[in-house]
Order: C-alpha cells, then sequence, then structure tokens
C-alpha cells in the first residue's frame, strides 16, 4: 500500500464485524484450553485483527517489545521490522481482552524460558521449536483461526485484512485519527481518515474487541 496515495478504498466486506471477532476469539479460546497451537493461533489473530500488525510485524516481534509493565502497556515495534523503517508504538490498553490475552501468551513464553530477543511468537514444531515463524506459516495459521466463520468466509479473508479491521474498529470506538495513524504507523492521516465510518458495529472504548482467554 502506498500512504502517499489515497485513491484506493476499503472494502467494508473484507473487514470482520465484531460478532465475527467475537466468534472466532470465543472459539480459539475453547481450543486453547488443550492445544498450543491454538493459543498460538489466538495470539496471532489478537496481533493482526485487534493490534493492527502487519504479517512481518507479527514474525519479527520480540519479547522485549512487548511492554507490558506500566500504566500504558503496548507493543513497541521496531524500525527494523516495520513498513518504511518507522518505529511505532500500539497501544494494548485500548482493549482489555487483547492485553489480556497477549500479556497471558507473554507470561507462557515466559515460562517456557524464552529470552527477550526471541520471538514473540515462535514455532512449536519438534523440527523448528522456538524458531520464527514464516510469514506463509503465519499467514495459514490466521486462516486457521478464523475457521468457525466457514469455509466461503474464511477464502475471502487474509491477515492484512485483519489489520484494516483492527484500523477500522479503532476509529469507530471513538480513538482519533490522530491516535489511529500513529498506531497504525501511517504516513498521512488522510490514508488514515480513509476508515472512518467503514464498519457499523458499536464499540466500547477500553472494550473494543471482546473478552480476554479464562485460563483452566
Amino acid at each position: 500500500m502506498n500512504n502517499s496515495n489515497t485513491s484506493w478504498s476499503v472494502d467494508a466486506t473484507r473487514i470482520l464485524t465484531l460478532d465475527e471477532i467475537g466468534r472466532v476469539l470465543a472459539d480459539l479460546q475453547r481450543r486453547g484450553r488443550r492445544s498450543v497451537g491454538s493459543r498460538a493461533n489466538l495470539v496471532i489473530f489478537r496481533l493482526a485483527a485487534c493490534c493492527g500488525l502487519r504479517v512481518s510485524e507479527i514474525c519479527g516481534l520480540k519479547l522485549a517489545d512487548v511492554r507490558v509493565g506500566s500504566d500504558r502497556p503496548h507493543l513497541n515495534l521496531p524500525k527494523a521490522i516495520t513498513k518504511g523503517h518507522k518505529a511505532r508504538k500500539v497501544p494494548l490498553w485500548w482493549d482489555a481482552g487483547t492485553l489480556a490475552d497477549v500479556s497471558a501468551w507473554r507470561d507462557f513464553r515466559v515460562a517456557q524460558g524464552a529470552r527477550p530477543s526471541d520471538p514473540f511468537v515462535a514455532s512449536h514444531s519438534k523440527r523448528s521449536l522456538g524458531k520464527p515463524l514464516h510469514r506463509t506459516n503465519a499467514r495459514k495459521r490466521f486462516k486457521c483461526a478464523c475457521r468457525v466463520l466457514g469455509t466461503e468466509r474464511v477464502a475471502d479473508l487474509t491477515i492484512h485484512d485483519a489489520r484494516h479491521t483492527a484500523i477500522s474498529h479503532w476509529l469507530k470506538a471513538g480513538r482519533s485519527l490522530a491516535e489511529v495513524r500513529e498506531a497504525a504507523g501511517h504516513s498521512s492521516i488522510a490514508t488514515t481518515s480513509i476508515y472512518t465510518h467503514v464498519v457499523q458495529d458499536n464499540g466500547v472504548v477500553g472494550s473494543i474487541f471482546g473478552p480476554a482467554a479464562k485460563t483452566a
């Protein structure tokens, strides 16, 4: 996407509704009680659809980049993994459920012995345990995460549609254009403004995307 060109528009049919987000989260939370893979899919979905991260940013995120020990918890995205090489911070305090799930996964990775420089979301296969996810794998996991929505809907969705979803719902929930521009990493506020009024769902600031997973 070229942020200097604002002639494009957001396809509203590819934006996940709050109902769809809720269904995906509930399904992953249920599956995650028994499966590490489903827990990984849950955090990938959160990072994409609730934090607006690109697939390259999800795969490049390190444990040290997840800052949850303050009044303003956030993801600290270094310029090395962002489009345009512009560092940015993505607020986690905007949505309590997202903060809880990301924090729980961070605790899980620490309990696994992961170091600050290790990937936040890593492979759990025996052959590549602890290694960074490949983008292709992250895309497949996102599709798997959304399977509760049905094959036709999943076929239409990409992990980048989840980024558009997050930005759209942030604005619908009342976050300002300036705030969302910074969180999304747009070079122009004109790009951010394209997402205005894309969704019709009612959001509540502080609880935009739905509840966190309940630990067993």
